[in-house]
């Protein structure tokens, strides 16, 4: 039997915890016989849960943690003085090599907090950031950074760029994967300070396949595999992606439903429909890795139901097994 990819999981983080997060990773177990969950929280609401579930009870371990870190609650001080809550618990649990992941739906600031502080960046790393999977016409594409550097640098894009590809080609399978900056044109000498000073320096990166610039609408369309941008605007792309997304098919169900003909349409239309918009679910995609970090630490919505908590379970083996962290540690090194 192949080595076990151990997980620990945030079990009281999100809207639905424990009994989501619960059920995502008794899912995963099922799914994967080379997956070891340690769900991290109250013992005694996560067995109680456990208890509606058939599961390999080897592979799944709970690890009492008292404390739970509130959304509201600032990052740095919560980490520093919640000691022994689920997220703090489970982020030592990769740092001492206990755990090779951790997943969470809790606290964004906590976690990238955590991360960074008790998990540790790779040495070179200038900054880790947050890189969703986001669904295009042709499949996916990584979204770096998401929410985790507001203010980078241009340096801090390029090593971003690097880190994206490297995750694009290994996890997703994507060779030479197409890298491009999120801009306002296609234009080299457009865009704000920080892209134009990016700009030459991803054109003249040569391990990175750079095509250029990528505006906000070719990105559904599979302009780029890897999306490259400072955490602000990276974030109000993916609010937008989710919120369009939530819109266009409550407006296509209403839709369906205003007659007979249309409800007869439906019905003849439903299968494929589902599996058309199941592959635009951004929760088929698993969580937001925090790359160049020691450890894979993976952020998952708030509102996360089981499949994206079994998902972004899943993605920890294919991070594993490809050594995603000692590829990015290997091209940094090169660096310095």
């Amino acid at each position: 039997m192949a080595e076990l990819v151990r997980v620990a999981v945030d079990a009281m983080g999100g809207d639905h915890a424990p009994a989501e997060i619960v059920k995502g990773a008794v899912e995963a177990v099922n799914a994967d016989e080379r997956v070891k969950v340690f769900l991290t929280g109250r013992k005694e609401e996560i067995e109680a849960q456990l208890k509606n579930h058939t599961f390999d009870t080897s592979r799944i371990e709970v690890v009492h943690a008292q404390e739970v870190i509130e959304t509201a609650e600032p990052p740095v001080m919560a980490i520093r003085k919640k000691k022994d809550s689920s997220i703090v618990k489970a982020l030592y649990m990769v740092k001492d090599g206990t755990c090779d992941a951790f997943v969470s739906a809790g606290s964004t600031g906590a976690v990238l907090v955590g991360g960074q502080v008790i998990v540790g960046k790779i040495k070179g790393v200038e900054r880790a950031p947050l890189a969703p999977m986001i669904p295009t016409e042709n499949g996916v594409a990584l979204l770096i950074d998401c929410g985790a550097n507001v203010d980078a640098r241009p340096s801090h894009l390029v090593q971003f760029a690097k880190m994206g590809s490297i995750y694009m080609e290994n996890v997703v399978g994507v060779p030479n994967p197409r890298v491009g900056i999120v801009n306002i044109g296609a234009e080299e000498e457009k865009g704000n300070a920080l892209v134009k000073e990016t700009f030459p320096l991803l054109k003249n990166c040569p391990e990175i396949n750079f095509i250029g610039s990528v505006e906000a609408r070719d990105i559904p369309m599979g302009g780029a595999d890897v999306v490259v941008c400072e955490a602000f605007a990276g974030n109000v792309i993916l609010k937008m992606y989710e919120g369009v997304g939530a819109v266009m098919l409550k407006k296509v169900k209403a839709g369906l439903m205003t007659s007979l003909r249309t409800k007869i349409g439906a019905w003849l239309v439903k299968p494929a429909l589902k599996q058309t918009m199941k592959g635009f679910s951004t929760e088929e995609y698993g969580g937001a890795p925090l790359l160049g970090l020691n450890g894979l630490v993976v952020k998952t919505h708030g509102s996360s139901k089981a499949v994206e908590i079994r998902n972004s379970i899943l993605q920890c083996v294919t991070f594993k097994e490809q050594r995603i962290a000692d590829k990015i540690r290997e091209k940094i090194t090169l660096e310095n």
